[in-house]
């Protein structure tokens, strides 16, 4: 399955669905084959049911002002790009109320597939 995106914009943003325990949510995010984990902003797990205080683990992220300790809370499932992921960790993050996304979806969603960026056509694939 292939979607579009606009290939003269600075960000590849995908539309995903979120589930939670206590519901599911559409958000955007920003394709990043840079991220190792995919990072979510913290209102959106909250809206979806999670208590982040009880976040099975603080993994050290990276990020362009310093290293932070952030929290690890594994989703119900994940759909993007025509895949869906189950039990699926995410980090989560507070995005300032600049960001143009809600995250960013990494290459722990994208591993095992086959991704095709085609800036010629403006579609991904993701097999």
């Amino acid at each position: 399955m292939s979607l579009p995106f606009n290939a003269s914009e600075g960000l590849i943003v995908t539309q995903v669905i979120l589930e939670g325990p206590s519901r599911s949510v559409s958000a955007y995010l920003a394709l990043d084959t840079g991220a190792i984990m995919s990072v979510v902003d913290r209102r959106i797990l909250l809206t979806l049911g999670y208590d982040l205080s009880e976040a099975s683990e603080l993994v050290q992220m990276t990020t362009g002002s310093g290293v932070e300790f952030v929290p690890e809370i594994t989703v119900r499932r994940i759909e993007a790009l025509g895949q869906e992921r189950m039990n699926f960790p995410i980090l989560c993050h507070i995005f300032p109320p600049s960001a143009t996304v809600d995250g960013v979806l990494g290459l722990d969603f994208l591993r095992y597939g086959r991704l095709v960026l085609d800036f010629r056509a403006g579609l991904i694939t993701l097999d």
